[in-house]
């Protein structure tokens, strides 16, 4: 029996797979916290040192820097001296994707570090472009200063939360800031505090 061009059109289309809209968007581990004493605990550790391809000692510090603690590498996880809330670790770790991993002209992970006459330069494999490493911004207050509700700050605002919110760091705190951008400094009051962790209305 010969089949109708109608007929012989729909088996060739039901052979035929749908094509791929994208290979797999990247994105990094969410950081795992536990608390165990008056320490935190960075479980996956290990496996977001190895989804960012990063040299374990220059991330390493760079957890160290911001927290502003001692800790140690145990195997696959890291032991930090202190307690810290988990939108920390997130926060931190989003802030390192976008200076030290993401290429910022095609927005892929697939990146070096390399040093050009003391220059810290993040290349792109991908797309041949690279940019020198943004140097960190001092915080708008110092490690250790007194931040209590109705205190007045400077907010530099570095990422945003799932929520939508602004997020800015001062020492062990991370700063919530509602319509906000990334790269903006508002000026915002401490609205409530919970453990290191900073509501705030703007000014």
């Amino acid at each position: 029996m010969v089949k109708s061009y109608e007929a012989l059109l729909d088996t060739a289309y039901s052979q035929i797979s749908e094509p791929e809209t994208e290979t797999g968007r990247w994105s990094c581990p969410e950081p795992k916290v536990m608390l165990e004493g008056k320490t935190t605990i960075l479980e996956n550790f290990a496996d977001i040192l190895s989804s960012i391809r990063r040299d374990e000692d220059h991330f390493m510090k760079y957890l160290l820097s911001e927290l502003g603690t001692a800790g140690k590498i145990d195997g696959t996880r890291v032991i930090f001296n202190g307690k810290f809330e988990s939108s920390l670790f997130e926060s931190f770790v989003n802030s390192y994707v976008q200076d030290y991993v993401i290429c910022s002209e095609c927005g892929k992970p697939d990146t070096r570090l390399v040093k050009d006459d003391r220059v810290l330069i993040l290349r792109c494999d991908a797309c041949g472009s690279h940019r020198p490493v943004r140097k960190r911004k001092a915080r708008a207050t110092p490690v250790g200063s007194s931040i209590e509700v109705g205190s007045i700050l400077d907010a530099h605002i570095s990422s945003v939360s799932k929520r939508g919110d602004g997020v800015a760091k001062s020492g062990k705190y991370i700063i919530y800031v509602a319509n906000s951008k990334p790269g903006q400094i508002v000026k915002v009051k401490v609205s409530r505090i919970s453990g290191s962790i900073i509501f705030t209305e703007r000014v």
